[in-house]
């Protein structure tokens, strides 16, 4: 599983670039734009073509699912402790049939123990971030751990393998494509390499 994270601030064609990347194959697109608000959000979605929307997992403005044929629904760290045991009473809001939800988490034993079954976490940084300056690497082993988690942090095409040795069942990547000056073919790149490294 591959998941690309969108650029925190918007940059130049993106759009016409994110269109591009799901031609190449781009399964699953988290919408991660803090500073949008609902509207705004409401205009970058509807900018998308619709044949595309059933590969986009929200962060913010969840209520978007009931609206769009979206993959899924995303929980940044804080909002999901906020909600604490009430999260199930929050989804009954939401149109979540055949939906994806998922959460982010920045320490193991947190993940281990979360009671909500997610259908994948985000665990980072698994390697010195690229995206977020000072945000080290802490190398989690998650091999011990029986639930479906995702590699974030310092993903580029030299560090997929590592990442899947420590136990990971999936890559997200967000500065390793974004930060590059042709992001279409560094993603290409780490598809190429991610696919190597699963062979079975």
């Amino acid at each position: 599983m591959i998941i690309l994270i969108a650029p925190e601030n918007d940059i130049p064609n993106e759009i016409e670039m994110l269109h591009q990347l799901f031609q190449e194959g781009l399964a699953c697109y988290h919408l991660r734009k803090p500073g949008k608000n609902d509207n705004q959000l409401l205009s970058y979605l509807n900018d998308i073509d619709s044949a595309y929307h059933n590969r986009i997992v929200v962060h913010q403005c969840h209520e978007l699912i009931n609206d769009f044929n979206l993959k899924g629904i995303h929980f940044k760290e804080q909002t999901r402790k906020n909600h604490g045991d009430h999260l199930d009473a929050y989804l009954k809001n939401l149109n979540l049939l055949h939906k994806t939800i998922s959460a982010s988490f920045h320490d193991p034993e947190d993940l281990e123990t979360c009671p909500f079954q997610f259908d994948y976490h985000l665990l980072s940084p698994v390697f010195s971030s690229i995206s977020k300056e000072g945000y080290k690497g802490r190398g989690f082993d998650v091999e011990a751990i029986n639930k479906t988690i995702i590699g974030l942090g310092g993903i580029v095409p030299e560090t997929i393998a590592p990442t899947l040795k420590l136990g990971y069942m999936g890559i997200a990547v967000l500065g390793g494509v974004w930060n590059s000056k042709q992001p279409l073919e560094r993603f290409k790149q780490i598809k190429e390499t991610y696919q190597n490294n699963t062979k079975t």
